[in-house]
């Protein structure tokens, strides 16, 4: 099974710039267009947050008119610059979304991995918050399938990456995901989103991934007096490979076209 994990595409209404310097739909345009192009193709593509940059419906309408070249199964959740009503009212025939309150959703344990979608955004603000109703979320659906390799997907990820500027929004009640977490062995991966920057870690024992943007780069500055700053670097996605045995694979897939195929060397 293959799992194309795009995250922070910023999206903005037609002929608007994101921060009025980078054109984030057609970057993410040619996200697509690069995913398009994999051989084999993606089984599903999941969005991990910050699918547009202001909450406007004009953006997710952005959001909508990208999606809809795509062939797989979509799935998302929202971030903190995501607005769940604006999100839910926009997205509901393209993304599985909820009635009402948080935008969890799961794949279902039909796929050899399950991909549970939590959203633990707080809406208003830019962090993170693992609360009661989230840990009680979450813990029903590992438990209805706790032999199934399964992948948590969450905006902002409940480490420390070092860049103090983007940690002071990190998620946070991070130790009620600790507590549950030794429950299942059978969660793969935790992915997120959040930092635009790909990093690798470990929480509880599980493998952590965050997955860049397709839009910008925050600076990878880790002084701890450092000013914030984003660059605009290559941008890329993540594709996860589940074989039905051994770990799962990611690959680190940069957006566009580049020199090659050329002899092996």
């Amino acid at each position: 099974m293959l799992i194309a994990h795009l995250s922070d595409p910023h999206l903005r209404e037609a002929g608007v710039l994101y921060q009025g310097l980078v054109d984030s739909n057609a970057m993410f345009d040619r996200a697509l267009e690069t995913l398009a192009a994999l051989d084999p193709a993606p089984d599903i593509v999941i969005i991990g947050g910050d699918l547009v940059d202001e909450g406007r419906p004009a953006e997710y309408a952005s959001v909508i008119k990208a999606l809809s070249r795509l062939r797989q199964p979509v799935f998302a959740i929202p971030g903190n610059h995501d607005e769940r009503v604006a999100f839910r009212s926009a997205l509901g025939d393209f993304v599985p979304v909820t009635d009402s309150g948080p935008l969890h959703f799961d794949t279902g344990t039909e796929r050899p991995v399950r991909i549970l979608g939590w959203d633990i955004t707080v809406p208003g603000d830019h962090h993170g918050q693992i609360d009661e109703d989230a840990i009680a979320w979450l813990e029903t659906r590992l438990a209805e399938a706790p032999d199934q390799p399964t992948a948590i997907l969450m905006h902002q990820p409940p480490v420390n990456t070092g860049i103090h500027f983007i940690d002071a929004y990190r998620c946070f009640g991070e130790s009620r995901l600790g507590a549950l977490l030794p429950l299942f062995p059978n969660v793969e991966r935790i992915l997120c989103g959040h930092v635009h920057r790909s990093i690798q870690t470990r929480f509880a024992g599980v493998p952590l991934t965050i997955a860049p943007s397709t839009s910008s780069s925050i600076a990878l500055r880790l002084a701890e007096d450092a000013e914030p700053a984003s660059y605009v670097e290559p941008p890329a996605f993540l594709l996860h490979d589940w074989r039905g045995h051994g770990p799962m694979v990611t690959h680190w897939v940069p957006v566009g076209q580049h020199r090659g195929p050329l002899p092996y060397f």
